[in-house]
């Protein structure tokens, strides 16, 4: 039997029309790109509609119809924020491009998506036109500026942003799209071979804000003042441009400048709410306040996501008034598939237990699915121990690559192969223990990278560490640390495993550290081990158990003694 109930399509529309309706006046604050300075554009959810009602006119007018991919190469801006909702609102595919990746990537992840219409920024014009030989099938070039911005001897023929939406009309009816249309189209970085893209529908991402305003998640409202750090073309922001139109909440947009200092300027001047991005962002926020005191006015919730909030992070920034919620997902999962909320027995259960579920990636959202599998593919235990491949689904999770074999990536009953190992515990909490290619394999036991890095980076001489697994003659992989230390400390290898005692496995304690002088990242902000592995292959092992080393911040290192640790088994 049916329900006889209305069937009205989840729209990505639906949401910047709900915005305007009943939240018009909410402001929207914007950095600028064109100005060094980054002064603020302001505007309110009814103009952001009005225009981008008039951007989808002007998509229209260049010929771009339903299903037709429009890419962008911007940061968090009005405008970005417009094609958002123009693009998709209009029926076409609204494709952000990291303009981080390497030229031979992003011409190839806009060849794979067939890209008719690529806008971009200022301040990405000169990656644009290195990109313009490469891209055959790209009809229409589109700098967001005013016409009196745009750069001669472009070698192609290149319009203005504003012209494209002053010179149509603002009527436009947004059509009545099928649900399970694509809307979005986002490409993972590639790290370890050509990057592959997820299509998102109407559905998905709709159905992904509802998830993510919820109290149990980033907990959003209207009186909230939001301010993604985390940026648009990484993700869709984590659904934070859906999220605010949704509860028609006060959207912050910081544009390029997003040092410690700009981030506070905004943050206090603008009376952030809620904000969210990778921990890289958050540790120069806090070097910011280090250096120069001050406060975090309003700011109550940091979402922390794309890699591991290290504790000490955590902890700091609770002292500062402010909760660090710890976020985990992946591209392919839309992105949010947990959050670290507390649960109703926080009170009962002691100090400890607490503790360690605060250290864990957090619970699934509703809707999402876990299974954590052993080498076999048979499911593992969710006691909070057993550790193996964590495979997912969900309402908003894919199927399938855009462009790929049906079963590349997902289990043979459907399930996506996520690449990471963890735990799930009874509560419903999760921990990565490792990204399944860093895991660090000794003696044939598994020692997990994250959590070394977590340890380390409450050192107080330490900015940031990165754990690899590096070959060694007796163990197969022993991890080494790769340290950035805070101006002026040293740190000595004695030093840092005498920090670890008591706080791993004795077995786990790395056997040695290099200094350098900063910790490469990927694109979306992690830690690249694949950079790092590769640098430190081959790293020798000291074999002088008597010889001592200091390391400094200049990042000068002398090899330096161990004693071979012996393992269990």
């Amino acid at each position: 039997m049916h329900a006889l109930m209305m069937q009205i399509p989840l729209l990505v529309s639906g949401l910047i029309a709900h915005a305007d309706r009943w939240h018009g006046d909410t402001k929207i604050v914007s950095r600028t790109v064109e100005d060094p300075k980054g002064l603020l554009h302001r505007s309110t959810w009814r103009e952001v509609h009005r225009r981008a009602r008039q951007l989808a006119n002007g998509l229209r007018h260049l010929g771009v119809r339903e299903g037709d991919r429009v890419a962008t190469l911007a940061w968090n801006t009005h405008r970005h924020l417009e094609l958002y909702y123009a693009i998709s609102g209009s029926g076409a595919v609204c494709h952000t491009v990291n303009p981080r990746l390497f030229d031979e990537q992003i011409a190839f992840i806009l060849g794979d998506a067939d890209a008719q219409v690529l806008f971009f920024d200022i301040s990405f014009a000169e990656l644009a036109a290195r990109l313009v030989p490469t891209l055959p099938r790209v009809c229409h070039f589109v700098q967001m500026s005013a016409r009196e911005a745009l750069p001669a001897g472009f070698p192609a023929e290149l319009l203005a942003y504003e012209d494209l939406v002053r010179g149509h009309s603002e009527r436009f009816d947004w059509p009545l799209l099928d649900e399970n249309a694509a809307c979005g189209l986002c490409y993972t970085s590639g790290t370890t071979g050509n990057p592959k893209g997820a299509l998102y529908s109407h559905r998905s991402a709709v159905l992904h804000a509802y998830a993510c305003a919820l109290p149990d998640s980033f907990g959003v409202s209207a009186c909230d003042v939001v301010m993604p750090v985390v940026p648009m073309y990484h993700v869709n922001a984590w659904g934070l441009p859906y999220v605010a139109a949704l509860t028609g909440a006060k959207l912050v947009l910081p544009g390029p400048l997003l040092d410690g200092a700009s981030l506070h300027r905004l943050i206090l001047q603008e009376g952030v709410t809620l904000s969210a991005g990778v921990p890289t962002v958050w540790a120069g926020l806090l070097q910011h306040l280090a250096r120069h005191g001050g406060d975090l006015g309003r700011l109550r919730k940091l979402v922390i996501g794309g890699s591991t909030c290290p504790p000490a992070m955590r902890e700091r920034f609770e002292q500062l008034g402010v909760t660090a919620l710890h976020a985990w997902g992946m591209t392919e999962l839309s992105p949010i598939g947990t959050v670290n909320a507390p649960r109703g027995d926080e009170e009962i259960i002691s100090s400890e237990a607490r503790a360690r579920r605060r250290a864990k990636q957090g619970r699934p959202l509703p809707g999402v699915e876990f299974a954590i599998l052993d080498e076999d593919g048979q499911p593992l235990p969710h006691d909070g121990e057993s550790f193996g491949e964590l495979v997912a689904r969900a309402p908003w999770a894919i199927r399938q690559y855009f462009g790929r074999p049906e079963r590349e990536g997902f289990t043979p009953d459907g399930w996506f192969r996520t690449g990471d190992v963890a735990t799930l515990d009874p509560a419903g909490y999760m921990q990565i223990t490792d990204r399944a290619k860093d895991v660090i394999k000794s003696g044939g036991e598994w020692i997990s990278s994250i959590e070394l890095e977590n340890v380390l980076a409450a050192h107080p001489s330490v900015l940031e560490a990165a754990a690899v697994a590096v070959p060694h003659p007796k163990w197969d992989e022993r991890p080494l640390m790769a340290v950035v230390l805070k101006p002026g400390a040293t740190l000595g290898r004695d030093e840092m495993r005498a920090f670890y005692e008591s706080r791993v496995a004795k077995w786990w304690i790395p056997d040695d550290l290099e200094v350098v002088d900063e910790i490469p990242h990927t694109a979306t902000g992690k830690i690249n081990k694949l950079a790092l592995r590769t640098r430190f292959r081959d790293h020798c092992w000291p074999e002088d158990a008597a010889a001592h080393t200091t390391a400094t911040a200049t990042g000068d290192i002398v090899d330096i003694g161990v004693d071979l640790i012996e393992q269990p088994g």
